[in-house]
């Protein structure tokens, strides 16, 4: 009946968009009441019945989907695309595929908490063709997640039959390949749903692992309204109709005395009463009222942590032990954070950074992890979602585009959507120098430095390592940590033995000087402070240490003091960090400078191996000739 009502007000043009579940209700139905009320229930948008299931007031919904405040995205996102923790939903993203790795990382914290509690994550068949699907499923396999996999499996993805998308008989026969347990239920039966998923749920909450299940069922309306049926054969609707899900419990439900036709109608007028009431709820609130301060202020989520001082104990380390230090003592300080990432446990890493954390703090929270960056992640959002920190180790920088869907649109978007904090941390060791080649040698910030609701954070000396890094754990938002290889074992410098932070968003002076402000990060500034002895420049020399949030404040005082400006990134030209932070400098202080603000970067090729062309490659083999440039212009 809401469903109706909602196709009625689509055509008025009150609600913008709508995903029906017409014929397919049984599944949500069943699924949802065979969960507990604080299981955690991950649906798609075609399942309403979740929603209604959990007793969520109409008005809310109804709100929700025109856009307005009592809603859960504050008009920010439309549909189904919103989560909420009070009914314990996970709302899903376009991208579908990553709902089965969030799904594994709050079945994970479940067994972590040892709460005999499993999750349930929808996908249609269509999704299963998505890596992140597949990547999913073996991670909760390997980890024996307590996961109900439900896959609808309704006929059509969009226009695309499911001849065209998949050849094996019944997508639960997948789960053999991943040593799962599988199931193929009726979807338009919602006395086998419940039964046999209620079953199956109960057995899983005694025996953590996942299941895989496979609805048959059949989407009887349009991908989307707009998009409509005319690529589905009539004998195909009319064969699906005669298997309506709730006229075919209605009519059980008849012929065993349970309803009568009296009581259908006093139930159907009950329900368009509660409905139209809490229509005109949500109709007559007001709509939003747009407030940039309110838009940018919920991009991150406020934190309250304290910073921590360092301790007068100190010792001369590495960049490499100041990482490693940091990490033990965020484990120490936080009972339940979990490091996950490739070979991360036993061999302690690629970069041994880990080496001993698995004696010390065990295997559940020292993950090794399959080679599934994007699954890892998604991972991470969904024990975070249980309230559980992570770490997530990339082995290299590089591989991060692997899992660069969840960054962008599940991390970063998070607590803007729907206040959902992203509690994660991503290290990423990167950086040329070392003849690594391509694909081990990218230093690749900018393509997160655009992307609002991401903290990047780039230190270069291991005492700002260690203290940004447990700021960076202790933050509730999601945070791109880059860690330069070529100065884990190259750098050292005395590093309070204790527990410490810095601020994340504040720049560091580390010389100063009058005839020019030298701007970098990471390892350009060690090029940038070799440079300004053999010259005898007289430079302020700016660390950034983070690049979002970026200490504009240090930057405009420095250049208003010197009045010409030098940016050095190891990165390319083209689209990199400098290019923005030369434009706040000529937007914010033109009047002061006394040149152009020059920019020096890597040549706009791939990172090369060979180790000549990597030095013609990187930006500091141009330094001296730009720098001495500048300062007689």
């Amino acid at each position: 009946m809401i469903e109706e009502k909602m196709l009625i007000l689509l055509r008025q043009g009150k609600i913008s968009k709508w995903f029906s579940g017409i014929g397919q209700e049984a599944i949500a139905i069943g699924v949802t009441n065979s969960l507990l009320s604080d299981e955690y229930i991950l649906p798609m948008h075609r399942n309403l019945g979740v929603f209604t299931s959990r007793d969520i007031p109409l008005n809310r919904l109804f709100a929700q989907w025109q856009g307005k405040a009592s809603g859960f995205t504050k008009g920010r996102d439309r549909s189904f695309h919103f989560g909420t923790q009070e009914y314990h939903i996970v709302g899903m993203i376009s991208h579908l595929g990553p709902q089965f790795g969030v799904a594994d990382g709050i079945a994970l914290g479940n067994l972590l908490k040892e709460n005999n509690q499993i999750c349930a994550v929808f996908t249609g068949e269509g999704g299963t063709s998505e890596g992140d699907i597949h990547e999913a499923l073996n991670v909760a396999s390997v980890w024996d997640l307590p996961v109900l996999f439900c896959i609808e499996n309704n006929g059509y993805g969009l226009s695309t039959p499911t001849s065209e998308q998949y050849n094996c008989k019944d997508l639960a026969d997948r789960a053999l390949g991943y040593g799962m347990e599988s199931h193929v239920i009726d979807g338009n039966n919602v006395l086998e749903v419940y039964s046999k998923v209620n079953a199956i749920a109960k057995s899983m909450r005694k025996k953590p692992r996942p299941v895989l299940v496979e609805f048959k069922t059949f989407r009887m309306r349009g991908h989307e309204e707009a998009s409509g049926t005319k690529y589905v054969p009539q004998e195909l609707l009319d064969k699906w109709a005669a298997k309506d899900p709730i006229e075919h419990y209605q009519n059980y439900l008849l012929n065993e005395g349970v309803l009568t036709e009296t009581l259908i109608k006093d139930i159907k007028d009950e329900f368009a009463l509660e409905i139209d009431e809490h229509w005109k709820q949500a109709n007559d609130e007001n709509t939003i009222k747009s407030d940039e301060l309110i838009e940018l202020g919920d991009v991150f989520k406020i934190n309250d942590n304290q910073l921590i001082n360092p301790n007068k104990n100190s010792e001369n380390i590495r960049f490499v032990d100041a990482i490693s230090q940091s990490l033990k003592q965020a484990m120490e300080k936080h009972k339940d954070l979990v490091i996950m990432g490739q070979d991360v446990a036993e061999y302690g890493g690629v970069f041994k950074i880990t080496d001993g954390f698995t004696e010390q703090f065990g295997k559940d929270r020292v993950r090794n992890t399959p080679i599934c960056e994007s699954a890892i992640i998604s991972a991470a959002y969904g024990l975070s979602i249980n309230g559980i920190k992570s770490v997530v180790e990339m082995q290299f920088a590089d591989f991060v585009s692997s899992g660069f869907n969840p960054i962008v649109n599940l991390l970063a978007k998070s607590h803007y959507r729907w206040s959902q904090q992203a509690d994660v941390v991503i290290r990423m060791p990167c950086g040329g120098g070392v003849g690594a080649g391509p694909f081990h040698s990218q230093t690749n910030e900018a393509w997160f430095t655009k992307t609002p609701g991401l903290k990047v954070v780039y230190p270069a000396f291991p005492y700002d390592a260690k203290g940004l890094l447990a700021t960076a754990i202790n933050d509730s938002n999601p945070v791109l940590f880059f860690e330069h290889k070529a100065l884990y074992r190259s750098i050292r410098q005395d590093v309070p033995t204790d527990y410490y932070s810095l601020p994340l968003g504040k720049a560091s002076i580390l010389h100063e000087g009058n005839d020019v402000t030298i701007i970098a990060y990471g390892a350009a500034v060690h090029w940038a402070l070799s440079i300004r002895e053999k010259e005898a420049a007289h430079a302020d020399i700016i660390d950034l240490r983070c690049l979002q949030p970026l200490d504009t404040e240090t930057i405009y005082t420095s250049v208003k003091k010197t009045g010409k400006v030098l940016i050095v990134q190891e990165d390319s030209m083209f689209g990199g960090i400098a290019s923005d932070i030369s434009s706040l400098i000529h937007e914010n202080c033109f009047e002061y400078l006394d040149a152009p603000v020059k920019r020096v970067a890597s040549l706009e090729t791939p990172v090369p191996f060979e180790s000549q062309l990597e030095s013609q490659y990187l930006a500091n083999n141009r330094l001296r000739e730009d720098l001495l440039a500048l300062l007689g212009y």
